[in-house]
């Protein structure tokens, strides 16, 4: 994390511990201590997990970064805690987001790439897990994991007869209420064909035209209203009454709000483009899609504390992979702090991320977790906060729970994460990293946490490590191939 944070960490915490030194109401501080230490009145708390979608890990203000404003999430960060070391799962978004619906490698079910595959039947997901507490549950954004329609060609598969086998919408996989598309959207009127210069529009597509993406709600339930602007409120205006509903009836919920910002198309408004007036057009508008975005979590922060139940709310934040782009140019302007490859690489900068965690009363203020962790631990997390006995499935999962982890009760993990990604490898055990772009014929070996940058290549310096950490690889990866057999099922 960059010195800027941990400065600006330091004199919260001076300030904060100043004023209650000074103040004559000593029993309120005590009173506020243990309540950071007790464990939740309600046994089964609120749930959200927040994604964007090719956020790099140098795009939050909190990090350092040079121009960009993201005071919702730095509030989120000071007030819980912040991974120095948080990993997607793959290198790229469906890969990702199997991975935090299973807790498992999205290999052991088929899901290769984006657009590869869909969430089987036999996985137990996030959402069909809390059902059987009594949850209700909610799915906003983009889904990803499998086609939403048979009956219309849309998006990159939908409707499409050689996709038939691939269809997989939320509804059918434990969510109550949907509010999905496919695939990407444009940042700006997602439903409507932007110019080129947002990059990543398809050519036989015509400016101001239908995009072809639909937002789903239910099996050939089309959204038609208020599907203009900035697409992270559109989302939010469908993730907030699903939430203040879930209150009224006095149901435990679970809320996943993926957003499509930053992914290209980029566009943004004229308000949220004026703080960057000063910079490039493309800056401009990625700059300005993200503070879109920061404007939307800071409006379902208030929301939780309106409704009365942030104390009582578990929210996640997180990236699906880093940033798009072989380098900074055009719409591509995400940042890595340094760190080398971008989306579609297993280098840091292609799956290092952006990851917080806020839990009022249970996770301290100014928490900062150097422990490596991942996209995989949030349903192992999820599961052992609910009491759910994961034994029970029969399968291998490939997170842990990360909550020992933030508390500082765990200070290294016992359970490497495993990648494999497009005939790169690559294993992460709390300091060292291997990595591999020839299907794990032969490792690099690197210490992760003295060279982020993965310059120096220590496998002729400790070999003996070195085959450790590959031995660990080679039977994940057995094990893997024993999931995508169909065995686990």
């Amino acid at each position: 994390m960059g010195e800027t944070f941990l400065q600006k960490l330091r004199n919260f915490i001076f300030i904060f511990c100043w004023l209650l030194s000074a103040s004559l109401f000593l029993g309120c501080a005590e009173g506020r201590k243990k309540k950071e230490t007790s464990p939740p009145e309600n046994p089964t708390p609120n749930i959200i997990l927040l994604m964007a979608d090719d956020q790099g890990w140098g795009d939050m203000a909190y990090n350092g970064h040079p121009h960009l404003k993201t005071p919702n999430l730095d509030a989120m960060a000071v007030n819980g805690a912040v991974f120095e070391r948080f990993y997607s799962a793959s290198a790229v978004c469906s890969p990702t987001r199997g991975s935090v619906m299973t807790g498992r490698h999205p290999l052991r079910y088929g899901i290769c790439h984006a657009n590869c595959g869909h969430i089987k039947p036999e996985e137990i997901t996030l959402g069909e897990m809390v059902k059987d507490l009594g949850y209700t549950s909610g799915h906003f954004g983009k889904w990803h994991l499998g086609t939403l329609t048979r009956d219309i060609v849309e998006a990159n598969r939908g409707g499409r007869e050689k996709y038939d086998g691939d269809y997989a919408p939320p509804w059918d996989h434990g969510f109550d209420v949907s509010f999905v598309t496919e695939s990407k959207v444009p940042t700006w009127d997602p439903m409507i064909t932007p110019p080129q210069s947002s990059g990543d529009v398809n050519g036989a597509l015509k400016e101001g035209q239908p995009f072809n993406t639909s937002y789903w709600t239910g099996p050939g339930q089309i959204a038609k209203e208020n599907l203009e602007g900035d697409d992270s409120r559109v989302i939010m205006d469908r993730a907030i009454p699903f939430i203040e509903n879930a209150v009224k009836t006095n149901k435990p919920f679970l809320s996943i709000i993926w957003f499509h910002t930053p992914h290209l198309p980029v566009l943004a408004g004229d308000e949220d483009r004026a703080p960057y007036a000063h910079l490039s057009e493309d800056q401009q508008h990625y700059y300005g899609v993200l503070s879109a975005l920061d404007k939307q979590v800071g409006r379902l922060r208030d929301k939780l504390k309106e409704l009365g139940i942030e104390e009582n709310t578990i929210l996640f934040y997180t990236s699906d992979n880093g940033p798009e782009g072989k380098s900074v140019s055009g719409r591509t302007q995400g940042l890595t702090k340094g760190l080398k490859g971008r989306k579609r690489s297993l280098h840091e900068g292609g799956i290092r991320v952006p990851g917080i965690m806020e839990w009022p009363g249970m996770i301290k203020p100014g928490t900062i977790v150097d422990v490596p962790c991942f996209t995989s631990d949030y349903y192992p997390t999820i599961a052992n906060i609910l009491g759910v006995d994961l034994s029970k499935n029969k399968r291998p999962y490939d997170g842990v729970d990360m909550l020992p982890i933030v508390k500082g009760e765990v200070k290294r993990r016992t359970e490497p994460l495993a990648f494999d990604f497009q005939g790169q490898a690559a294993l992460i055990d709390n300091e060292y990293k291997i990595y591999s772009e020839d299907n794990g014929e032969h490792f690099a070996l690197y210490n992760i946490e003295s060279d982020m940058g993965e310059n120096s290549n220590l496998a002729n310096e400790q070999p003996k490590k070195l085959k450790e950490m590959v031995a660990y690889w080679n039977r994940w990866k057995d094990s893997q191939g024993m999931s995508a057999s169909g065995r686990d099922y």
